[in-house]
């Protein structure tokens, strides 16, 4: 990798390939330092990151992977949204650029997916970082139909990008979008197709379920595990309620929690450097010498 990519920020950073189990992986790469891999929301892909994140984390001194799952955006492969599937494809994305000691980061989906990267790869996983992520398990708060009906939308337009990620009924939170959305929109070039639609959907499910994450080995993982965890999440979160992680207060010995206020299911877009501050004090206050 050259000193030139290395420096490049998030809006600009080049589409690198990777052959993973077989198939090209596109990925892209900004900062130098510990390496964090941050596993992608539901129809997410290399262009949906908030750029400001990104370019805020390698601030603090991380080398900030980003890539496209199997057959979505960029990378080849068959697609799926199976979360089991989504982690074997991080772990071999990981093992493919022979990184060590990796901050497992994931948002909503993903961060389902880094439970499970957690729970399978622990040996090579320093810490985990879950941005408006759900637990394992039966959940004390529902998800809000709502979110269902602008998930199933072909397009949403920015209404429906602050009504997910945000809190629309915050004027401060709804101008954090409108500025969330800009920067996202600064890259032209090298875009990804967008994942579709009723494909996305029927994977997801069209109504809320309880449980969302059904797996009793990953919880037991949590409940067990030496590996500190941070959760980012906003106080009115509609798909992924940041309730469900207080209700396991008191089981979960490594899990730290912050709430950000009057914000939805993209706490990190709204507050940017503030999540990658907090991020780097977590991830540096928890590394043993």
């Amino acid at each position: 990798m050259t000193q030139e990519t290395i420096a490049t920020g998030a809006s600009a950073a080049p589409t690198q390939y990777v052959e993973v189990n077989g198939h090209k992986t596109a990925y892209r790469v900004v900062g130098e330092g510990a390496p964090i891999v941050l596993c992608n929301r539901f129809r997410g892909t290399l262009d949906t990151w908030d750029p400001l994140f990104i370019d805020s984390l390698a601030a603090q001194g991380f080398k900030v992977f980003t890539f496209d799952y199997a057959g979505l955006g960029l990378s080849a492969g068959e697609k799926t949204y199976d979360a089991g599937a989504l982690a074997q494809n991080t772990i071999g994305f990981i093992g493919a650029l022979e990184l060590e000691n990796v901050v497992i980061g994931g948002w909503s989906l993903g961060g389902v997916t880094a439970q499970i990267v957690m729970a399978m790869a622990s040996d090579n996983i320093s810490h985990g970082v879950l941005l408006g992520a759900t637990p394992p398990g039966h959940l004390v708060k529902d998800p809000e139909p709502h979110f269902f009906e602008l998930a199933s939308k072909e397009e949403n337009d920015f209404d429906d990008f602050a009504a997910i990620f945000f809190e629309p009924a915050d004027q401060g939170s709804v101008g954090s979008a409108q500025r969330a959305i800009g920067r996202i929109m600064q890259r032209q070039d090298d875009l990804c197709p967008s994942v579709p639609a009723d494909w996305a959907i029927d994977q997801l499910g069209r109504e809320p379920q309880n449980p969302m994450f059904p797996s009793e080995d990953v919880l037991n993982f949590l409940k067990n595990t030496n590996i500190p965890i941070l959760h980012i999440g906003g106080d009115h979160d509609i798909i992924f309620p940041v309730e469900n992680w207080y209700a396991l207060n008191g089981l979960l010995p490594t899990m730290h929690l912050i709430t950000y206020p009057r914000a939805g299911h993209g706490p990190f877009m709204q507050y940017p450097e503030n999540a990658a501050t907090q991020i780097g004090a977590f991830i540096a206050s928890t590394t043993k010498a």
